[in-house]
């Protein structure tokens, strides 16, 4: 066998191995075989139950998430919040301007 053939060898072993190494977890496996992690995986949280579909166990490449209760801000609604910030900031530059009285030390 030719030092090339032998190299192209070795690589492909080294990268079939390296792939196959990515497919499994050889230290969950073994701790699940020792009764280490319980047994049975444990539900998913209730908020992710509420929002899959349960006939899949992912969702599908191309396919939108549920659509969420909530709508964008207005401009006039961002506005106001824009506003109530700068009356705290200017409370606050306030606070932070005033002379600190020695007795609260």
């Amino acid at each position: 066998m030719s030092r090339t053939k032998l190299t192209a060898l070795c690589l492909s072993l080294t990268m079939a191995l390296a792939a196959g190494g990515c497919a499994s977890n050889p230290a969950r496996d073994l701790a699940m075989a020792a009764g280490v992690t319980g047994g049975e995986p444990k539900p998913a949280p209730d908020f992710v139950s509420r929002t899959r579909r349960r006939d899949l166990d992912f969702i599908p490449v191309g396919t939108s998430a549920p659509k969420r209760a909530y709508r964008s801000k207005t401009a006039a609604e961002v506005g106001g919040d824009q506003t109530e910030l700068d009356q705290l900031k200017a409370r606050n530059d306030a606070k932070a301007a005033a002379p600190v009285p020695p007795s609260s030390y």
